[in-house]
This record gives structure tokens, C-alpha cells and sequence, in this order.
């Protein structure tokens, strides 16, 4: 029962979709961080659903952080943080409490935790539980500023539509990007995908799509070979979001065809650095990182959630069954999880510097203690 991931840095989830809260626990954060709630308000806002293409399901996110900072910064000792469930209509799951979703993990939940689980809105296994991800996320992310570290991802395909790909130096476009609630590139393509979405919920049906992530200023030299390399890792950590199914790095699965003469990225000096004229290994060579931009790619599949009727089981009478959702669902969730990959990556990443560095590097400079 493992709801902890991270070494020297490592983040603990609690909480269901409709019990009292989520939370959770960000331990190993180094000292002198500076804890800037607005950026985390923020940064929750950019999670939360919006519109016609989202659930109806609204949170204010009303988050407190309980332990681990004093005066504005990370003491260094465990971080809490608690997210209350405020707009909760549990009697929407009560009738169908033994049919199986398709595509959820009701059935699965209910093999582990043998009937105790939780199962209202997916219990512990819902997206909700990611809002408490992306409140630490901010933490982590923030962390990583401070060392020149900088993470952001775009939509980059969403029910047949595409946004154009990241520059060379994404650099600017991952600040661009933080201020999007809707994160492409190209503001013609975001305005496809959304007339995509909403043509998908008005059928009472769903789509999925790929997120694109960049992250500029990672030193080269982080991650470890074998069992613990930096792809090893961040795809660990993606794979916990729900709807994530698929994980590469740069852009790896579009260029299997490829020959090594095309494939591989030549090295070249630039003012003293060592560069490559492409980045199609994502910056990554043998578990570790090469000083380049941190280059991946997740596939989101189509929320399961729809109002199709579906063919099922009731895993209690055990017997085939017929199923008609009801209630509040989301037509897609990429624009929602884009700010949840942000998270994932930087809590993983804080992590690995932490390993390579030690765990005082990523803390102090962005905040003067008193």
C-alpha cells in the first residue's frame, strides 16, 4: 500500500475524492526555500475545471499548510498540506457502487481493499488527490527556480488537433506558458482542441491527447544508471497521474524509423559547454542527464468517465450489467493535468539534484531566514 515516492525528497498522498480532505506530505525539502502561497493559489487554479469543457465540479482549493514553514520559508522538516473536499455529491455513486467503470479502478480497488475502499468518485484513486500534488508541486517548483531550473508543458495533441512543438531554447515559451490556463503554443490549435472537447461532452463522450514537457537549466550529471536513471525515475512518477498510459522522451516512439546516422546527436562545443546540435535522446544520455532541455511526452487517455451507456460488471452479484453515468465529468483532462505533470516533474527532479548535490543545494538562496 505505497503512497510515497522519493528518496531524499519524497512526497506522501492522502485523502479521497469525497472525504474530508487531500493532502499531503512533502519531506526531505531542503531549508530556506521560500513558500510563496499567491504562486500555489495560483498554480491549483490552473488545475481546476473551467467551462463546458470540464466537470461541473468546482473546489475552491482552500488549502492550509499545517507544518514545515515558518516566516515564508521550508524549515526543512516535513511540509503539510491540507486540501478540504467542499463540493461533494456522494448519493451520485450510491446506485451504481458495484458496477465497474470501464477504465476506473473500481474493481481493481476493490480486490485490494477487499470491499473497505472508499469508492465514492473513485476514492483514493481519483484525480482529485492530484490537487494536493500540485500544491507541494509548487514548492518543488519554486525550489527549482532558484537554482534556474524552469519546467513547463503544453498541449501538444488533443482529439486529432496538433500544436506546434517545442523551440530549440524553449526557454521563453515555458514562461509564456505558466500564465496559460489553456497551455498550447499555437492559440489557433488551443481554439480547435477546445471546439474538439466540447463537441465530445455535447455527445456525452470524452478525448484524450498528449502533454509535452520541457525543462531548461538542468546541470548535466543527474540520474543514475541502471535501475535509477532520470528517465527511469520521471516516468515513475508521471505514470502515478491518472490517465497517463504512456511516457517517452524526446519524442522517442516518432523516431524508431530513423537510422543512428540520423538518430544521434552530435556534440559540439559552444563557448566552453558541451551541446548537441539535436535533442532527440530529450537530453538524456545513459540515465543522465547531458546539460541539455529536459525533453518528454506523456499520453493522457480519454477520461472513462461518459454518458454513453457501457457494458459492465456488477462485481457483487457477479454478473454482467449495463452501465449510465450520471453526475459531473470531465471531456478531458490535459488542459486540468498539464500543471499536474509540471508538479510530478519538478518533485521528482528536486529529488534526483538532491541525490547528485546534496540535500541543502536546492534551499537558501531564494529565501533570507530570520
Amino acid at each position: 500500500m505505497k503512497n510515497t515516492f522519493g528518496t531524499s525528497v519524497a512526497v506522501t498522498l492522502f485523502g479521497e475524492s469525497h472525504g474530508a480532505a487531500v493532502g499531503a506530505v512533502l519531506d526531505g525539502m531542503a531549508p530556506g526555500v521560500a513558500v510563496d502561497e499567491d504562486f500555489i493559489a495560483r498554480q491549483l487554479t490552473l488545475r481546476r475545471p473551467y467551462g463546458a469543457i470540464s466537470t461541473g465540479r468546482v473546489e475552491a482549493d482552500r488549502f492550509q499548510i499545517v507544518s514545515g514553514v515558518f516566516s515564508g520559508c521550508t524549515t526543512g522538516t516535513p511540509l503539510t498540506v491540507l486540501i478540504p473536499n467542499e463540493d461533494t455529491r456522494s448519493r451520485d455513486y450510491a446506485a451504481t457502487r458495484a458496477l465497474a467503470r470501464p477504465g476506473h479502478a473500481d474493481y481493481t480497488a476493490h480486490v485490494k481493499y477487499r470491499g473497505f475502499e472508499d469508492y465514492r468518485g473513485g476514492g483514493h484513486f481519483s484525480g482529485r488527490v492530484t490537487a494536493a500534488l500540485v500544491a507541494v508541486g509548487a514548492v518543488a517548483i519554486a525550489a527549482l527556480r532558484g537554482r534556474g531550473i524552469a519546467v513547463g508543458t503544453h498541449i501538444a495533441r488533443c482529439a486529432g488537433e496538433f500544436d506546434r512543438a517545442f523551440a530549440e531554447n524553449p526557454a521563453d515559451e515555458l514562461a509564456a506558458l505558466s500564465a496559460k490556463r489553456f497551455a498550447v503554443l499555437d492559440e489557433a490549435a488551443g481554439e480547435r482542441m477546445r471546439r474538439a472537447i466540447a463537441a465530445a461532452a455535447e455527445a456525452g463522450d470524452s478525448v484524450g491527447g498528449v502533454l509535452e514537457t520541457a525543462v531548461t537549466g538542468l546541470p548535466a550529471g543527474v540520474g543514475e544508471p541502471w535501475f535509477d536513471t532520470l528517465e527511469g525515475l520521471l516516468a515513475h512518477g508521471l505514470f502515478s497521474i491518472p490517465g497517463v498510459k504512456g511516457v517517452d522522451f524526446g519524442g522517442a516512439f516518432d523516431h524508431t524509423a530513423l537510422r543512428g546516422s540520423e538518430y544521434n546527436d552530435a556534440f559540439y562545443m559552444d563557448g566552453g559547454a558541451v551541446r548537441t546540435r539535436t535533442n532527440r535522446n530529450g537530453g538524456i544520455n545513459g540515465g543522465i542527464s547531458n546539460g541539455m532541455p529536459l525533453l518528454l511526452r506523456c499520453a493522457v487517455k480519454p477520461t472513462p468517465s461518459i454518458f454513453l451507456q457501457q457494458q459492465t460488471v456488477d462485481f457483487l452479484r457477479g454478473e454482467d450489467a449495463a452501465l449510465q453515468l450520471n453526475g459531473r465529468h470531465d471531456p478531458a483532462i490535459l488542459h486540468r493535468a498539464r500543471v499536474v505533470v509540471d508538479s510530478v516533474c519538478a518533485l521528482t527532479l528536486c529529488d534526483a539534484l538532491a541525490q547528485r548535490f546534496g540535500t541543502d543545494w536546492l534551499g537558501g538562496a531564494p529565501c533570507a531566514a530570520d
